[in-house]
This record gives structure tokens, sequence and C-alpha cells, in this order.
């Protein structure tokens, strides 16, 4: 299902993301940040308005592999989009000035993304860490 299944770029995105997105963001988040600071950060990722980069950026930015399309989590986001069905905004952390930038949630939408377009715009909220 590679950039040669023709799936339209541009259009498989939902206007915000969904409320689970958030609790996946907090668990992985908790991992880097102590409770507080992880919800400061899920506070303004909540309340921050959309912007959008390319997935080849994305991924250069926070330092992570493309994903196959056969990892099972990136073919369950390329089957949604053949299907029609529109995917949820990624939600990042910018750690600060040289530190690779944080997927909080959709590093498997990301990869999906650049397997149907590199260059296609990818709606998502980014924050600073602090």
């Amino acid at each position: 299902m590679a950039k040669t299944a023709k799936l339209t770029s541009g259009v498989h995105w939902k206007d915000a993301p969904e409320e689970h997105d958030f609790p996946a963001a907090s668990d992985y988040l908790s991992l880097l940040f102590d409770d507080s600071d992880t919800a400061a950060i899920l506070e303004r990722l909540r309340s921050r308005r959309g912007s959008s980069h390319k997935a080849k950026d994305l991924l250069r930015a926070s330092r992570l592999d493309l994903l196959p399309e056969t990892d099972p989590a990136v073919l369950s986001d390329l089957t949604k989009v053949a299907r029609g069905e529109k995917l949820s905004p990624v939600l990042l952390v910018r750690a600060g000035a040289g530190a690779p930038l944080i997927v909080a949630d959709g590093y498997h939408r990301i990869c999906a993304s650049y397997h149907v377009d590199e260059d296609a715009a990818i709606p998502g909220r980014l924050v600073d860490s602090h």
C-alpha cells in the first residue's frame, strides 16, 4: 500500500485530536516528565491551535525511524486512509534547542502518512515542554 496505491494525501485528517489521544500522550509523557510537568504540557496541548508539518520533517526532527508499511499499527492507519477514514492529528512537544521533537501521540500516523506522501502536511498540536 505504498505511495503507488494512489491514496489521496491531505484529506485524511480530522479537524481535532480525538479525546483518547490525550491520555495516551499523558502515559508516554509521564515517562519523560514528572506529573506536574506532564499535566501542564497536556493542558497546553488541549488548548493549542493546530499547525501542520511535513511527515519527513517530523521524522527528522524527532529522530525516529520510519516504521515499515507492514508494522501492524501503520498498516491499520493506511487501511483507514484507503477506506476514506480520517486520522487524528498528532500531538508534539518541543523539548528544547537541539533536543529531539517528542511525538507524544501519533508516531504510527506520521509513518503511515509518510508512506502515502512524505511531503504532505500532517496537522497536529505543537507545544514547548516548559
